[in-house]
């Protein structure tokens, strides 16, 4: 088995796990980047008390609205991310290796490299992907509300009124709902931020990564000799890793969700975004640039305890995978 189909089985997995763990305060967050309304007409409630409110007023259920193809999505996301960045990586490693030979480096792969081979497994990753989270986004924002909205048919039958509920708002659904709205092209509503979001995990990777070769370097340079990093040196790094990530990208997540969420046809046009520029000038004429900002802490909190746990999960499970291939191997020339 490749190192690379190593990496990107165990990303999946890695992601599945932190999805799961997170996966509350993600929609939360999700509520509050697509919440239009300027923080002058409305209070802003925490991210507690407005979990407790989707429970008190829509039940458990609603804070995992969504799980299913965002489990999908995050699986994809992760596998895919993570595949072509290692096979990406390694060819940057053999370059530099090649440059180290020629008098050029010291082998090793620089910031740069680093940042570009995030980038352009990024792109990848939004390009295939994109259309599995506009539906998590219309899932994870449809509340009770939405649900209250839609007409209900009624029968008399000697005098008994038979009220016709509207189906359950379920995947099937949503993919109907941006398939009659807007065609195949809706299921890329939101892919021309996204696409400057891959800086995102480029800044994110590129801080692990530079952190990560710190200190095995300073471990290899001890009198101790032992490089290895523990799982909770792994969890830290993460975290640290994708706090600075998330405070630079954050408004450009916001606008993706905006457009990838339901637009309200009919209602007040400032609620409604014809595209990113759109979307952009209407969040700073109606929200100030506060909009852009709309529920980060819960992102922050929300996405460092996600990447830690991803990052701490994916290499245990790759060292893991590792030591069973080895340990076949071995077993296998034994016998």
């Amino acid at each position: 088995m490749s190192d690379a189909l190593i990496c990107g089985i165990a990303g999946a997995g890695a992601g599945i796990i932190a999805q799961l763990i997170t996966y509350p305060l993600d929609t939360v967050n999700t509520r509050q980047r697509t919440d239009r309304n300027s923080k002058k007409m409305k209070k802003t409630l925490g991210t507690i008390e407005q979990m407790c409110q989707v429970v008190k007023q829509e039940g458990w259920d609603r804070l995992y609205g969504g799980l299913a193809p965002s489990l999908v999505g995050t699986a994809a996301s992760q596998g895919v991310y993570y595949y072509f960045y290692q096979i990406l990586r390694n060819r940057a490693e053999t370059d530099a290796l090649v440059r180290k030979k020629n008098g050029i480096g010291d082998g090793s792969v620089g910031m740069f490299s680093s940042l570009l081979v995030a980038a352009l497994s990024g792109c990848v990753n939004v390009l295939l992907t994109n259309p599995i989270w506009v539906v998590v986004t219309r899932m994870q924002t449809h509340s009770r509300k939405d649900k209250d909205n839609h007409p209900k048919l009624e029968a008399s039958h000697d005098e008994i009124s038979v009220v016709v509920e509207p189906p359950p708002y379920g995947t099937s659904h949503t993919i109907q709902e941006v398939y009659g709205e807007d065609g195949i092209s809706g299921f890329w509503n939101g892919v021309f931020p996204t696409l400057f979001m891959v800086s995102n995990p480029s800044i994110q990777f590129m801080l692990y990564e530079t952190l990560l070769k710190k200190i095995r370097k300073q471990r290899a340079s001890s009198n101790k000799g032992v490089n290895d990093v523990t799982a909770l040196e792994i969890f830290l790094l993460g975290a640290v890793a994708k706090l600075g990530a998330t405070v630079v990208t954050y408004p450009l997540l916001v606008i993706t969700s905006r457009l990838q969420a339901k637009q309200d046809i009919g209602a007040d046009k400032r609620h409604q975004y014809k595209g990113t520029l759109d979307a952009l000038m209407k969040i700073i004429r109606y929200e100030g640039f506060h909009g852009f900002f709309k529920g980060m802490g819960t992102k922050i909190v929300q996405s460092v305890l996600a990447a830690a746990i991803l990052f701490m999960v994916k290499e245990e499970l790759v060292r893991c995978a590792r030591w069973l291939l080895t340990g076949r191997t071995a077993a296998n020339a034994i016998r």
